[in-house]
């Protein structure tokens, strides 16, 4: 098959869970011997259209800010979308396979199909819904209109998680018409990749960080809270370190909060991480914190699980990563708020024989969740 998929952001240039995912999958099919485009923004130099890792990626446009003032820029996801019809009508596809944000796209996509007599599948990560008037205040209307509209021109959805297929569903989408296809994880590579400081064993003893946080540094994140329960682990844990992983518009100001709590030497900004050294400083971490109020799925939630590595996450309305931890099996599910974080990451860091235990069980629900049992399902639903 000659597999197209579109996406703004392309990994590595820009690293998150849908670009992630995109990679893995892309490189895996051609592996298999389909020919596989992705169509994104021109992150690298040199020629528009270049080869890597097996597949063909085609610069659609010009690199532009993906945020604007903490938000998703509208205006780059207009002039992608406009300059992407001109790059897929180029090409021949058996099959497009568009992730739905930022909307715009997904019309794009549409037209092309049509014109083409092309399939297209939409992937959605996240559904917003009523979340888009905390995004954007009263002009959240328009988000929400756009979104219901994109969920009503395909008929063929796949969903990251059974959480966004329910949030889908409260769109009206027909349940037969969408697919639930997770996001994966190289286990084969994770096993393989040594802990940083070059720790062997699992259990709380040895390791560099007590806690890790891994994701981009912006408002949805909701780090400052988790700098906060930190703090307030200090009493139990003078000595507590925090590794704060990754990139974002509140960095500078989650760094000053640092320093107004003069907490420095608890904390360590590491920014964006190339992918082995990440799995190394995870295996290196007693428990992951993520207390993103949004999330639509959590793929740092499943890498650590396979670093045998205990999550504590909070119950949001929009946050998908909490399905995928079981509170008080593998980790904890806790409200945003410093103080019950601050019990969540007690309770792992306290525990001995109950920590192991947990260990155990995050290896085996990482299973799962490999790379190659997804690629087999994606496949069955492109052929179908």
């Amino acid at each position: 098959m000659k597999i197209a998929f579109v996406y703004d952001a392309v990994y590595p240039w820009v690293k998150g869970g849908a670009e992630k995912r995109i990679h893995e999958l892309g490189k895996r099919l051609s592996a298999k011997g389909h020919e596989v485009h992705i169509f994104g923004i021109k992150w690298w130099e040199g020629e528009d259209t270049i080869e890597y890792e097996g597949m063909t990626l085609h610069g659609v446009c010009k690199a532009m800010e993906l945020y604007v003032n903490g938000r998703r820029s509208i205006s780059e996801a207009f002039i992608f979308s406009v300059k992407l019809f001109f790059h897929l009508q180029r090409e021949k596809m058996d099959l497009i396979d568009v992730s739905v944000f930022p909307y715009f796209p997904c019309f794009t996509t549409t037209v092309i199909s049509i014109l083409k007599k092309t399939p297209s599948v939409f992937t959605w990560h996240e559904v917003w819904g009523d979340y888009w008037y905390e995004y954007l205040g009263k002009s959240g209307f328009f988000g929400k209109v756009i979104e219901k509209s994109v969920s009503k021109i395909s008929d063929k959805n796949i969903a990251v998680s059974d959480w966004t297929k329910k949030k889908l569903e409260t769109l009206l989408v027909p349940e037969e018409r969408i697919t639930v296809i997770p996001n994966g994880i190289d286990l084969e590579m994770i096993n393989e990749i040594k802990s940083e400081g070059g720790i062997t064993y699992a259990g709380l003893d040895g390791k560099i960080y007590d806690v890790i946080f891994v994701g981009r540094l912006i408002k949805e994140k909701n780090v400052d809270v988790l700098i906060k329960a930190v703090v307030l682990l200090k009493v139990d844990f003078p000595d507590i370190r925090c590794c704060i992983v990754g990139e974002g518009a509140k960095k500078a100001e989650l760094m000053e909060l640092v320093k107004e709590l003069r907490v420095c030497g608890n904390f360590e900004f590491v920014g964006f991480q190339e992918y082995r050294v990440l799995i190394g400083k995870i295996k290196a971490s007693k428990v992951l914190v993520l207390p993103s109020s949004r999330e639509g799925f959590g793929m740092v939630v499943i890498e650590a699980f396979a670093c045998g590595v205990p999550v504590v996450t909070v119950k949001e309305r929009y946050n998908a990563a909490q399905d995928l931890v079981d509170d008080g099996m593998d980790g904890f599910v806790v409200k945003l708020d410093a103080d019950e974080v601050r019990l969540g990451i007690k309770k792992i860091l306290q525990e001995d024989t109950g920590y192991n235990e947990a260990v155990e069980r995050v290896f085996c629900k990482a299973k799962k969740y490999d790379w190659n049992e997804i690629v087999t399902k994606i496949m069955f639903a492109y052929q179908k």
